[in-house]
């Protein structure tokens, strides 16, 4: 079988995701992509250069797979000829109803955000199928569908909210979380140590998540902080804050630039405090708890996924006091927390070794 993923964001996460599956998958999968910067045009114009250079690539497939920052109904109609017996499907890594969108974001004051969201909506619509990274984000996606629809003055297909429900379905992301086994070393000695791995972004909610930490130490709360992630032209000022209020407890802070050492600080961490406002699936967080790191997670997106029921009560939270209090607690128990149950059991099902397999026979039904 020949696939063919559209990828107009080839970076991070998407390129990860895009290559484990094509590296893993028996089928052959062939991957068009563009550079992953300028997401916004991305969505609006890279359908257009993305035909041009399929058509001239003359591959093909059996399967058309897209991802959500792909236009697909301008891809299919500038390709037509080539395209309109393939059966086509969409994979949703994030969609821009349900994103939070940055205050200092000048299209959201100026009422210019809903085109993006409209492009998903659309696209969703023109595929034979629409696959989620997790349930939350598939129920939040159809939720949300109706109010922004009605925003629009009429026409405004309703009716078609529930026509995507029916050729939705979830299809969690697949990750190369084998890869951390090589760098897995002695269990953390000292004091217990505080994991961020996440973007240095508004939407991870920084904010809380050293607000917690200065009182942890204000309380003189033993800990140690390991700072991960990548960090942008515009970072949330309070990393800035967190450098120099924690200056004695920092043993990392920035970027991890080689993979070895992104793992090692991993196996090195304890405790994990997620804070985020908007995961659809967590990628960060299932790789923390894959090198045993304890979590503490919202009771809310998609994180009660990766977590049997049977420990919801003992990593989840509820609000900022209940995290203060949980986290508290797990650094003054430290001991009686290392020698706990192994995490990497709750996501290690989301490897590519075995995600990979259902990836194949999933697609394999749809033609």
């Amino acid at each position: 079988m020949k696939i063919l993923l559209l990828e107009p964001f080839f970076a991070g996460s998407h390129r990860a995701w895009a290559e484990g599956y094509q590296k893993h998958s028996r089928h052959e999968v062939h991957i068009l992509n563009l550079s992953g910067r300028h997401w916004k045009w991305r969505m609006a114009g890279g359908a257009v250069a993305m035909a041009e250079n399929f058509l001239a690539a003359a591959f093909k497939p059996d399967l058309i797979l897209a991802t959500d920052m792909l236009d697909l109904t301008t891809f299919l109609s500038l390709t037509r000829k080539q395209t309109a017996d393939i059966p086509t499907a969409i994979y949703f890594h994030e969609n821009q109803i349900n994103y939070p969108w940055s205050p200092d974001d000048p299209d959201k004051s100026l009422q210019r955000d809903h085109h993006y969201g409209f492009i998903n909506y659309t696209s969703a619509l023109a595929a034979d199928r629409v696959f989620f990274n997790s349930a939350f984000h598939r129920d939040a996606f159809l939720a949300a569908l109706p109010d922004f629809l009605k925003m629009f003055p009429d026409q405004n297909g309703l009716t078609n909210v529930e026509r995507i429900a029916q050729k939705s379905e979830v299809l969690p992301l697949g990750l190369d979380l084998n890869r951390f086994l090589k760098f897995q070393n002695e269990a953390a000695a000292g004091p217990p140590k505080i994991l961020w791995n996440h973007r240095w972004e508004y939407d991870k909610d920084p904010d809380t998540f050293f607000e917690i930490l200065f009182k942890l130490a204000d309380e003189s709360v033993d800990f140690q902080l390991i700072v991960l992630g990548e960090s942008y032209a515009k970072t949330p000022p309070v990393f800035e804050e967190a450098k120099k209020k924690l200056a004695g407890r920092i043993l990392h802070f920035g970027f991890a630039k080689r993979f070895e050492d992104y793992a090692n600080w991993l196996w090195n961490a304890d405790i994990l405090p997620v804070t985020s406002r908007q995961d659809f699936f967590g990628i960060s967080a299932v790789e923390a708890i894959f090198c045993n790191c304890f979590p503490l997670l919202p009771e809310r997106l998609a994180f009660p996924e990766h977590i049997p029921a049977a420990f919801k009560n003992k990593h989840f939270y509820t609000d900022p006091d209940d995290l203060f209090q949980k986290l508290k607690a797990a650094c003054q128990n430290i001991h009686e927390l290392r020698a706990g149950p192994d995490y990497q059991n709750f996501v290690a099902r989301y490897d590519w070794t075995i995600f990979a397999p259902l990836y194949d026979e999933r697609f394999s039904r749809l033609f």
